[in-house]
């Protein structure tokens, strides 16, 4: 995977072996090894059998340690496994900012396209929905009209490359979110980013869910997202079902699906093949794409099974 960001801090093993060294001796003798990852914000390392090692490649991405460690510590009694932090470390060695020691979870991560328990992830959806301690505004808890203007920018520049992709089905499909009522009742916790690749899979079911900064206070919808960048047309109205939404908040979740997909793919489409096929994915299941000619398996996940998040 090529450099995705202009601002990305060069990471690699021998970096992180001599942070984890210094900071942490007790774990010196620990194997580290890189894994593959569709992540955007982290680069992540497994220390031994029981850790891993989180590094923001940005400074963007600096701060959500700090905001993962706090929203994590508000909630509790969530039906999956959620990350722990065990340590964190100062900046050092050239490397300009902290970075986190999480407890190994055990899982693979998801993938879109394939058979996954949806009914497992409503139960999930509604279980941190019912939280009621105080937290910061979600990430994408916002009104999806302080996007438009991004959604449609990007829309364009899509169109304006070799990917296949109906620009006019996209603008109607956001323009149907747009339209929906807004959300009226009070901010429910959500997660707001449960890609494939954030959620843990075992033995066929919804073991744990990883990533944790962009959680918050908001509007319900933007946990609709694995409706489309997960499931299929079989197992769309299930998880629906489990969720109970209604015509609005279903076309606001569209809408976040859409929205994130026309935004990652022109960005990552020549530097992450895990988040670029998702965001096609999406776009074939929103309508906006032509399906594949011959029914593949989706592209499957390369190196350790799972952490790989960002």
């Amino acid at each position: 995977m090529g450099r995705m960001h202009a601002d990305e801090h060069a990471i690699d093993t021998a970096l992180v072996r001599r942070l984890v060294d210094g900071r942490f001796p007790r774990w010196a003798r620990s194997p580290l090894i890189r894994l593959a990852s569709g992540g955007t914000v982290n680069a992540v390392y497994r220390l031994g059998t029981s850790l891993t090692v989180r590094l923001p490649l940005t400074a963007g991405g600096a701060s959500d340690i700090a905001k993962e460690r706090r929203v994590l510590a508000a909630l509790g009694g969530l039906p999956v496994a959620v990350p722990a932090v065990v340590a964190v470390g100062e900046p050092a060695e050239g490397y300009p900012w902290p970075w986190a020691v999480h407890r190994w979870l055990d899982g693979a991560p998801a993938l879109e396209g394939r058979p996954a328990p949806a009914h497992d992830l409503a139960e999930f959806v509604r279980a941190l929905r019912s939280r009621r301690a105080d937290g910061p505004p979600a990430y994408r808890g916002k009104p999806l009209a302080l996007v438009d203007r991004a959604t449609r920018r990007a829309i364009d520049e899509l169109s304006r490359t070799d990917e296949p992709f109906d620009a006019d089905a996209a603008l109607a499909v956001w323009s149907e979110a747009l339209e929906a009522p807004q959300w009226t009742g009070p901010p429910c916790w959500v997660h707001s980013d449960l890609m494939p690749s954030n959620l843990l899979l075992r033995d066929g079911r919804l073991s744990g869910v990883l990533d944790w900064a962009t959680a918050g206070l908001g509007d319900p919808a933007c946990d609709l997202i694995p409706a489309w960048n997960l499931l299929s047309a079989a197992t769309r109205p299930a998880f629906r079902d489990a969720l109970g939404a209604d015509e609005a908040t279903w076309a606001r979740g569209r809408g976040w699906a859409l929205s994130m997909a026309v935004i990652q793919l022109p960005y990552y489409r020549h530097t992450n093949p895990v988040i670029s096929a998702n965001a096609r994915y999406v776009l074939t299941e929103l309508g906006c794409r032509p399906a594949p000619r011959s029914a593949t398996a989706p592209r499957g996940s390369s190196g350790p099974a799972a952490n790989t998040t960002p």
